[in-house]
């Protein structure tokens, strides 16, 4: 009998065996250890030391030395999670003064358009886990930027958008390589998509999940696929109070 029938028999079978199988199964599934405040607690600040230890050794000894190491330019107090970023090909890293990168974050350099294509990280700016970059030309984040997690930047859709160019395998054309500009204190959420030829506007925000395929007017608030305004924010010296309009029906 085979592994497979061996599992359908103990799970379905009447048979006493089966049956015993099952409920020493269910004891085990619910089977718990006493867990006394004063034995776990000491286990847990243990515990809890011991991990502080190893990411600090991680960031401090691995990650950021790495970072640095794969960067053409990099400023004071530049800083890492305790992953490696994820780098393929050759282009120019540039990390402007205090910029983190918190988490696991990939950046491929698409040498096919210019030899030496760049991505930019502004000062202050923080890039959290699972933010992707795809550059051909150049992506250029500002200052003081906040990028949430599994964020994707792509100044290339990474095919030809004419059809029988893609048909045929080739690479997109120059028309198709566009640089993003994402200006000074923006905040782009969670799972957000920008596309080639983006420019987000200072003070900015960016829904979670939106799919951004234009520009972006300073101080404005975006949602949405495609994203499209919906609220604006206060500029420096006005009321704080931002006047939200309802998005437009699509």
């Amino acid at each position: 009998m085979s592994g497979t029938s061996w599992r359908q028999w103990a799970a379905r079978s009447p048979h006493p065996l089966a049956r015993a199988a099952r409920g020493l199964r269910k004891r085990l599934v619910h089977f718990t250890l006493p867990a006394p405040r004063v034995v776990v607690l000491p286990m847990l600040w243990v515990f809890l030391a011991l991990r502080a230890v190893v990411f600090f050794v991680r960031s401090k000894f691995i990650a950021e030395p790495l970072l640095k190491a794969y960067a053409t330019r990099v400023g004071r107090g530049v800083t890492a999670g305790i992953y490696v970023p994820w780098v393929i090909g050759r282009g120019e890293l540039v990390l402007e003064d205090y910029a983190r990168f918190d988490g696991k974050v990939s950046i491929n350099f698409a040498a096919s358009f210019v030899a030496r294509p760049r991505l930019v990280i502004g000062a202050y700016t923080d890039v959290a886990h699972g933010t992707s970059f795809v550059v051909g030309r150049e992506i250029r984040i500002g200052a003081h930027v906040q990028i949430a997690a599994n964020v994707s930047f792509r100044d290339s859709g990474g095919h030809a958008s004419d059809p029988e160019l893609r048909k045929a395998g080739a690479p997109p054309s120059d028309d198709d390589v566009k640089a993003i500009v994402v200006h000074d204190n923006v905040w782009i959420g969670n799972g957000a998509m920008i596309l080639p030829g983006v420019e987000i506007g200072e003070g900015s925000i960016v829904a979670a999940r939106s799919i951004v395929s234009g520009t972006v007017a300073p101080y404005t608030i975006v949602a949405g696929n495609p994203a499209r305004r919906v609220g604006t924010l206060p500029r420096p010296g006005e009321a704080a109070t931002a006047e939200a309009t309802p998005p437009p029906a699509s």
